[in-house]
């Protein structure tokens, strides 16, 4: 009913850019926040950062002032990006983007995508 569906991902040299994408289609009849999330093998995926419908924003320490989380509507899909500036190897995981989707204009619940891999080598 409700897909979320990531790109952009791939490899890049440290200090490097990367643009991630995310379209979230299917039965939507409101989105509500939307944010980013990664994970390396073996840990929790941890968020990244948030985008809340009013356009504020969040995001951890670690990535604050390298990221930037922006939205908009693009041929009829909700779409969140992630620009990624000064990547480091540490950023190296799978990103996942996730959003609260009302399908029907009831309960909200989360969606997920698929996930990216971000590998960043020194």
């Amino acid at each position: 009913q409700v897909q979320l569906e990531e790109s952009g991902g791939g490899l890049v040299q440290a200090g490097g850019s990367l643009r991630l994408s995310c379209a979230a289609s299917g039965k939507i009849f409101d989105v509500n926040n939307m944010g980013w999330y990664r994970q390396v093998p073996g840990k929790q995926r941890d968020l990244v950062a948030t985008i809340f419908s009013g356009g504020s924003t969040n995001y951890v320490d670690t990535v604050r002032g390298r990221f930037t989380i922006s939205r908009a509507r693009d041929n009829g899909k909700n779409m969140v990006y992630l620009q990624m500036d000064s990547l480091k190897p540490e950023d190296t995981a799978v990103y996942y983007c996730k959003a609260h989707v009302s399908p029907y204009g009831l309960a909200y619940d989360e969606y997920w995508g698929q996930g990216t891999q971000v590998t960043v080598s020194s």
